[in-house]
């Protein structure tokens, strides 16, 4: 995009235009900041036009099949009539940036289908990281009439976490391994998850997957009459196509479950407000940045905590002193 004024035609993202999402979504992907407030602009407008979707998040280990399940399980939904969504989160290469997911070579049919949207969502560390860039990209699927939207991590620590705290249902997929997968589960991921799924049930990992299947429910036993609560498993094959299906339904009754009682509204307003304080807290610390008086405050502040002289407490309690008094008139460029 040239610099300047970015002129984005709200009315064609809210008629569904393809190219429309993709421009929206690449204008919240921007660093730059003229791009930055562009994207507030447009997402503003869209706002009473979101949160009609059901939000799915999806992890699991490279290898594990989530491709194929997203696939076989979107061409299910965009047979049924919905209109879906696939926002891969992408952990960009460190070293250039690049990307690491192929993800319309991934899901090929997928990516053909009129009704189906498949998009990375790359990390690059700024502001919010992946979390702010997938969760405005959600909205702007949903302004444009995407009804599922699934958000695809690759399952390699605090993405989980990350897209967990953004959707309505939390699947994770296991491999047909009754022995060593057993010995991975985690109290954390138990609390993420709201399902699950243990692909490739078929030929001879059937049998496998049976028992994975029988060893987990017996697991979550043990997690009976907490407060963390307890997760559905199922099995399923993507290869074969069976019990996919029965995947969607597990999430219909849940939907509608949490509908009725007031949770699923609750869980998004939760959401909403975690999210608004996260994003206070970094984005005053970016402006924090921009102030020469807070950045030598700051350095002094750490130098005595590291020599010694000054508890991280007492820094911290300065520093904050700082910020309650300071002016906007004091900011001044980096």
């Amino acid at each position: 995009m040239a610099s300047g004024t970015v002129m984005f035609d709200v009315q064609q993202l809210l008629a569904g235009q393809r190219r429309a999402l993709a421009r929206a979504i690449t204008l919240v992907e921007s660093s730059v900041e003229f791009h930055r407030a562009e994207a507030q602009k447009v997402l503003e407008a869209v706002l009473p036009y979101t949160g009609k979707s059901i939000r799915l998040g999806i992890t699991g280990t490279p290898g594990v099949g989530k491709s194929t399940f997203i696939e076989v399980f979107g061409k299910m939904l965009t047979g049924a009539g919905h209109r879906l969504a696939v926002l891969a989160v992408d952990p960009s290469s460190p070293v250039n940036g690049g990307s690491i997911l192929g993800d319309k070579t991934r899901m090929e049919k997928l990516s053909r289908d009129p009704n189906a949207y498949i998009r990375p969502s790359p990390a690059r560390g700024h502001l919010g990281g992946v979390s702010q860039m997938t969760r405005e990209s959600i909205l702007l699927c949903e302004a444009a009439g995407f009804d599922v939207i699934v958000v695809e991590t690759v399952g390699v620590g605090q993405s989980e976490v990350d897209v967990a705290s953004m959707v309505d249902f939390f699947i994770v997929l296991l491999q047909p391994n009754a022995g060593d997968e057993l010995q991975g589960i985690k109290k954390g991921i138990i609390e993420l998850a709201d399902a699950l799924i243990i692909n490739k049930a078929d030929g001879e990992g059937r049998t496998m997957a049976m028992e994975t299947a029988s060893h987990y429910r017996h697991a979550m036993n043990l997690f009976s009459g907490r407060s963390v609560r307890t997760p559905i498993v199922q099995t399923c094959s993507s290869r074969e196509n069976e019990h996919i299906d029965t995947v969607w339904s597990i999430i219909e009754g849940f939907r509608e479950q949490s509908v009725e009682s007031g949770e699923f509204l609750k869980k998004r307003s939760n959401q909403n407000k975690a999210w608004m304080d996260r994003l206070f807290v970094e984005t005053l610390t970016t402006t924090l940045k921009t102030n020469s008086s807070f950045r030598l405050l700051s350095n002094e502040m750490a130098r005595r905590v590291s020599d010694g002289q000054l508890t991280a407490l007492g820094a911290a309690r300065q520093m904050a002193d700082f910020v309650l008094k300071l002016q906007p008139k004091q900011q001044d460029d980096p």
